[in-house]
């Protein structure tokens, strides 16, 4: 009788357990629902690429299986970059959509302004698009993960290669009014010191609801500043990289990370205009010959051929969207059958010298429960004019 009422007990509560795990919002047998929100309108349109980008390659994992069965469903919906409207679509997709996480949502505002919401329901915010050092607060914040570099720790970077090669430099800084761009300035003094002050001769904030940046750019130059950090987004960098040349001013060019793509941001500028900018770099450059026989960069041309083919090949904003995509389904691999949100956030954080072919040769990912910032190096690099080349060694946080 005792082995009859144990099977007895293992049909009533399997099943149960079985719903149990079944009744994660957006998770089905068959499918992942999942949801962002992006700037396919507005002033950051040129990040638009990004959503198209993963919505390609997921189309690729489906058509391959899926993951263990599921297809990844991805809505993505346009914010026009505006907190409100991000906030109305991000509900829109829990409350409406039942997505069952949130991935890689763009901007620092904007996921600021949904960051508490999704964390007290415990939705996973999972590897946003933005490199603000506010994400890595896995104690207050723990549904929250990034996935590029913090602009803190650019901003540390940049100013090391400064104090090394032109300590006597007189900084000019124009930055987007945000915590991205304020995040960036407070790396940039922690890593210049006590020097700072003396070293910084203008920091001047733009909106990103400017229509220009022209007016900054000639205050710039008056400041008598020969180094320029430029802080910005693909449209006002090209525009601030334009206005330099045609007034004369040839400073020392820094330029972000999330800036440097030669499709977005220099060939609009004009690559000529461009000679002798610095920049970061965590992944290969699509535009970048160096890498036209590399097995990963062939492979990644075959699939913009064939799922993406509108998407510009020599944008690197494409790249990103490609590497993050592939992060994701690794998480979800190492998720098995268990896709509750507690188990998917879990999995973020289990991440291991994760090897993706298209970062930079010995940036690796890692992450771990107290640790939310998957890419913690960078390469620094230079535009000669018709591409960026490598300098030095990879640097760490």
């Amino acid at each position: 009788m005792r082995p009859l009422f144990l099977a007895f007990l293992l049909a009533l509560t399997v099943p149960g357990a079985a719903a149990e795990k079944r009744s994660t919002p957006g998770i089905t047998d068959n499918e992942i629902k999942i949801g962002q929100t992006m700037p396919y309108s507005g002033p950051l349109s040129a990040y638009s690429a990004i959503g198209k980008a993963e919505l390609a390659y997921f189309t690729m994992i489906n058509e391959q299986g899926g993951i263990n069965g599921r297809k990844i469903n991805l809505i993505s919906l346009d914010d026009g970059y505006n907190p409100a409207k991000t906030v109305e679509q991000i509900r829109r997709l829990v409350e409406q959509d039942e997505v069952a996480f949130i991935f890689q949502s763009l901007g620092s505002v904007t996921n600021a302004a949904i960051q508490k919401y999704l964390n007290d329901r415990k939705i996973p915010q999972l590897f946003l698009a933005d490199g603000t050092s506010r994400w890595d607060d896995s104690q207050h914040f723990p549904w929250t993960m990034p996935w590029q570099p913090s602009y803190r720790t650019e901003g540390h970077i940049d100013a090391a290669y400064v104090l090394k090669n032109k300590p006597d430099a007189k900084i000019g800084v124009l930055y987007q009014n945000e915590t991205g761009g304020k995040d960036y300035i407070q790396g940039l003094r922690e890593g210049l010191g006590d020097r700072a002050n003396a070293m910084i001769v203008s920091e001047l904030p733009y909106e990103i609801t400017d229509s220009t940046v022209d007016t900054y750019i000639v205050r710039l130059k008056a400041s008598g500043a020969d180094t320029f950090f430029d802080i910005t987004t693909p449209k006002f960098a090209a525009q601030a990289i334009r206005k330099a040349y045609e007034i004369g001013w040839h400073p020392l060019h820094f330029l972000d990370f999330v800036s440097s793509s030669v499709a977005a941001t220099l060939e609009p500028a004009g690559l000529d205009k461009s000679i002798g900018i610095f920049s970061v770099a965590i992944l290969k450059d699509p535009a970048n010959p160096q890498w036209q026989d590399d097995p990963a960069m062939k492979e990644w041309l075959a699939w913009m051929n064939q799922y993406f083919p509108q998407g510009d090949k020599r944008d690197g904003a494409n790249v990103y969207a490609y590497l993050v995509a592939q992060t994701l389904v690794q998480v979800l691999k190492q998720c098995g059958e268990d896709l509750t949100r507690d188990n998917i956030m879990r999995q973020a954080g289990d991440l291991h010298d994760l090897k993706l072919p298209l970062l930079l040769p010995g940036i690796t990912i890692n992450t771990s429960r107290t640790d939310y910032r998957p890419i913690k190096q960078m390469q620094p690099m230079r535009f000669d004019g018709k591409r960026w080349e490598l300098l030095g060694e990879l640097i760490s946080e």
